[in-house]
């Protein structure tokens, strides 16, 4: 699939996973009933787009690939590596017959530490915010990301 702008990538994810959650996920222990689909902030990141997906089951950065993409034609499950003005963080390729080839980067699952929707989305734009800081580059961990060591150097 060929992304054009951030409000396709929006409407496309919130569609697939509306439907995932509705068709797969409704009903089981790990969904929170409180939380909602939601893409945020989605914008190119070097080749690709980067955002982060929230559902009622996961938080993840989502890489999407953009026109020159090396990883797009990788079997899922593979794993990449991609550096960010943070540091290093590593995705794993996924798909999804709709969506077709995608990255994700687990930050929180299942997601049961959010009260409401409002607080799911401050932990996903604080997540964006930290990992494109403009700070020296280092491996992180995602522990030390939840932890909320991104900023606190």
């Amino acid at each position: 699939m060929m992304w054009l702008n951030n409000e396709q990538i929006r409407h496309t994810l919130e569609t697939i996973f509306n439907e995932i959650l509705d068709e797969r996920m409704r009903g089981l222990p790990v969904v929170n009933a409180e939380l909602s689909v939601q893409a945020v902030g989605f914008s190119r990141f070097n080749d690709d787009w980067l955002g982060v997906l929230i559902t009622p089951w996961f938080m993840n950065l989502l890489l999407l690939p953009g026109p020159d993409c090396t990883w797009r034609k990788q079997q899922p499950g593979t794993t990449i590596e991609k550096h960010f003005p943070y540091g290093i963080f590593e995705f794993t390729l996924g798909n999804e017959p709709q969506l077709d080839t995608y990255a994700l980067c687990s930050l929180f699952s299942p997601m049961f530490q959010f009260e409401n929707q409002a607080v799911a989305l401050a932990a996903a734009q604080a997540a964006l915010q930290g990992l494109l800081a403009g700070a020296a580059p280092r491996t992180v961990s995602r522990r030390d990301l939840l932890r909320g060591a991104i900023g606190n150097r």
